[in-house]
């Protein structure tokens, strides 16, 4: 069995750290060691100085791993401190089961430091698992910033269901849903393995429990919804029809899971009134109204502000679009309503999720409202 003393001591004082082939005999002088980590730790203080102090030479701490314990002596020692990518971990818990607040803090400010897409997961976990808020909020917002990064690093399938949940919850991710429900199937899959569950669609369901209502497939299209997760087996019958409704029905039925966009961008929200005033009112035909624009600099737009009826409160179907005119491609559209409430104001009508729209680049942007009323006309203020 290895062991390190300090030079200057005499071998007295034996701490046995690990378990089995990790165990390792650590020795200080009596007198002395207990007075430094007496000092440093309150919980060394009560098993030193308390009512059930000991009194014995060798103590065990069968949970500490030798490499972690050395950085806890060597920081309460000399204030040094030696941390790396391989022990931060257990040695961050070290100082938490030990209460040696300082070297807490350095091993989570080395964590920070070291924080990316690939591993913020993996941090994730052990942040909730430490009872860290601060570290466990600075991972969410790299995995909200970098979310289809995140989701494929290998850390991201090793996370536990409190975890999953904790980010499925989230408005803030930045990633399409379809992409996202494929990273929750493939962590459902790791899950069965883990619980030593066939893996089947009965499976994957079951160990996603709440989880699977966090995904929010009505911001899907129909053609993700149908080519993804209307044939994983994941999803009962009803829900699938249900589902489909949603997409092809106005008015839409409610469905089980969530509708709500995620907000996935930071930034200011402005507004562009194409129309300064109300000048005059026109019969709606049941065609399309567009308007072709472009911009100087890259924006995403998340809806259009849309004119109602100025005879009284209504209710409105309508179809909105962002097509590139060049291509004819429609880049961005949802199907939705709004109500008006007779006045010459402009309502908003979102997008599922905002559309990129690129500088010096022709767009169209298309309102196509379901029923046929007197709508208010904007006048355009001369340049």
């Amino acid at each position: 069995m290895p062991y390190t003393s300090h030079p200057s001591f005499p071998k007295a004082q034996a701490w046995v750290t690990g378990l089995g082939r990790t165990t390792q005999r650590v020795t200080r002088s009596s007198l002395h060691s207990r007075f430094v980590l007496a000092v440093g730790s309150a919980v060394f203080d009560a098993m030193f100085n308390g009512g059930m102090a000991t009194t014995s030479t060798e103590i065990e701490l069968p949970d500490v791993e030798p490499a972690a314990f050395l950085a806890l002596l060597k920081f309460l020692y000399s204030d040094e401190v030696q941390i790396g990518p391989e022990t931060v971990m257990t040695t961050l818990y070290t100082a938490k089961k030990y209460a040696v607040p300082a070297l807490e803090a350095h091993c989570v400010e080395f964590l920070k430091k070291n924080l990316r897409a690939d591993n913020a997961f993996m941090l994730l976990t052990q942040a909730r698992l430490f009872d860290e808020p601060q570290l466990a909020s600075l991972c969410l917002e790299n995995i909200d910033k970098n979310t289809a990064d995140a989701i494929t690093a290998e850390g991201f399938t090793d996370i536990d269901l409190d975890t999953l949940v904790a980010v499925l919850e989230r408005d803030t991710l930045g990633i399409r849903e379809v992409r996202l429900f494929s990273a929750v199937v493939r962590w459902s899959e790791a899950e069965c393995q883990r619980q030593q569950l066939q893996v089947t669609p009965e499976n994957k369901r079951k160990v996603l429990g709440k989880a699977l209502a966090l995904i929010r497939f009505p911001l899907m299209t129909i053609e993700e919804f149908a080519a993804g997760p209307a044939q994983s087996g994941i999803l009962m019958d009803r829900e699938v029809v249900s589902l489909f409704l949603h997409f092809t029905v106005n008015p839409k039925p409610r469905v089980d899971f969530i509708d709500r966009p995620r907000c996935c961008l930071r930034g200011k929200e402005c507004s562009i009134n194409r129309f300064q005033q109300v000048e005059s009112r026109w019969g709606y035909s049941g065609t399309s109204d567009r308007i072709r624009f472009s911009v100087n600099k890259r924006i995403f737009v998340v809806g259009f502000g849309l004119y109602g009826s100025i005879h009284g409160p209504t209710d409105y179907q309508v179809n909105i679009q962002i097509i590139h005119t060049d291509s004819n491609t429609v880049l961005g559209q949802n199907d939705t309503g709004f109500s008006c409430d007779g006045s010459a104001s402009t309502f908003r009508v979102m997008f599922k999720e905002p559309v990129e729209v690129l500088p010096n680049v022709n767009y169209t942007a298309c309102a196509t409202l379901k029923v046929c009323l007197t709508l208010t006309l904007g006048h355009r203020t001369p340049k």
